[in-house]
């Protein structure tokens, strides 16, 4: 059965436009490929994304690990300013963000393999969300890692609670997405956000694929099994303030903060 990505059904990973679906002997590999925009999320993007992670899910008889990276100096800067506005003005805007903010956030907590994050550059806002929900996340010491969510006067509610607060605790967490100020790659090692540091950008994605051959050779049951008792904790956390979280960041869209924000972000 096709994956539809918008109005389109897809059968095979040539029709994504926005990132690179590959599957080689028993490794995936979800690559954004759009470094001019910094690998931004807007629609297109998140569309995308959620279909890749859907077709990751068909195939994990035969997918033993999946890597997420990017191309380029960023590994995402997280939302589109344009949708912002449109989600400041539109509620339909605000339904079709959150349907796709939940397909991203169980699409990859969801998966019973291991997820290895590839984070060579930064990783903003749903960037940072993405990259600290993988199992192992391996990062270049001088990436920049901040959930931003806060300082465009939106909730941090796309699933960096969760994420920020199974890795460096519930305090901690508060102190930067309290904040949104941000870590580099070296310190968000020290804290435990990050789980292996790499001394140049390049270095991320090789070390990320040395990691999943080291677990693919790995006997699958134990590897699967042990993933999915860690889910089972992760969806814990989740169901005491996922849809909370989400729930109030589409409401804080049609704030007029929004609007100040951001023209005080494009200013700059």
């Amino acid at each position: 059965m096709p994956v539809k990505i918008g109005s389109r059904a897809i059968n095979d990973f040539s029709a994504f436009e926005c990132i690179e679906l590959t599957i080689d002997d028993g490794i995936a590999e979800i690559r954004m490929k759009r470094p001019t925009l910094l690998n931004r999320f807007d629609m297109p993007a998140h569309e995308e994304f959620v279909a890749a992670l859907a077709l990751v899910a068909r195939n994990t008889a035969e997918i033993r690990v999946l890597i997420i990276s990017a191309e380029g100096k960023a590994f995402s800067a997280g939302g589109d300013f344009d949708e912002m506005l449109d989600a400041h003005r539109l509620p339909e805007v605000r339904e079709r963000m959150s349907h796709f903010a939940k397909g991203v956030f169980n699409g990859i907590i969801e998966l019973p393999i291991p997820v290895i994050s590839a984070v060579q550059g930064a990783a903003i806002g749903l960037g940072a969300t993405i990259a600290t929900l993988a199992d192992i996340v391996i990062a270049w010491r001088g990436a920049k890692i901040a959930d931003t969510h806060i300082n465009v006067g939106l909730v941090a509610g796309d699933g960096g609670v969760i994420s920020w607060s199974q890795s460096i605790g519930i305090n901690r967490a508060k102190r930067y997405l309290l904040t949104g100020d941000m870590l580099t790659g070296e310190q968000a090692y020290v804290f435990g956000l990050v789980t292996e540091l790499v001394d140049s950008p390049e270095e991320a994605i090789t070390s990320a694929r040395a990691m999943a051959e080291r677990i693919k050779a790995l006997p699958p049951a134990g590897v699967n099994g042990t993933k999915r008792a860690f889910l089972e904790i992760t969806r814990q956390r989740a169901a005491e303030a996922f849809e909370i979280g989400l729930a109030l960041e589409m409401e804080s869209f049609a704030s007029p903060d929004v609007l100040a924000t951001i023209e005080k972000f494009r200013k700059r």
